[in-house]
């Protein structure tokens, strides 16, 4: 169950920034998760209530946002769900060759409230937190370069 490593990586992350804030505890978090990303939500929900025990997480909220995952096909520029399992063929003209996926992948922190130490509450943004990944994993932007031999 890969959910318990996801819901351990969120905790480490958010701990660390709400730490470097100064915060007392940490009340929602909320997760943007695309239907490919292979993330189970009951599952990652369990997960994630185990993994911030004894943390400045434990008791915290997780709101999981879904996210559809679309494509677009610039043959005809058709754009649809692909759904599950993913249709990645364009409905429109039957190509496959020029089909872009456009979302469903997602799995990102998108907030965190917590409280400060002084007892208010405060929201943060990730993109303006404080906490930066040490290594981030580099991304091709070429679409599924990582499968390509």
């Amino acid at each position: 169950m890969h959910e318990m490593s996801i819901a351990m990586a969120v905790v480490g992350q958010v701990e660390e920034a709400a730490e470097a804030a100064g915060a007392s505890g940490v009340s929602v978090v909320r997760l943007q998760v695309g239907e490919l990303a292979g993330v189970v939500p009951d599952a990652l929900a369990f997960c994630f209530e185990l993994a911030c025990a004894g943390t400045v997480l434990e008791g915290a909220e997780l709101v999981v946002e879904p996210v559809v995952a679309r494509a677009h096909c610039s043959s005809c520029t058709d754009e649809w769900a692909v759904g599950i399992p993913p249709e990645l063929c364009c409905p429109g003209c039957g190509s496959a060759a020029h089909v872009e996926l456009l979302s469903g992948r997602e799995l990102q922190i998108l907030s965190v409230t917590w409280e400060d130490g002084d007892g208010t509450g405060a929201a943060q943004d990730p993109a303006e937190a404080p906490y930066r990944p040490a290594n981030p994993t580099p991304r091709s932007a070429e679409p599924c370069a990582e499968w390509s031999t």
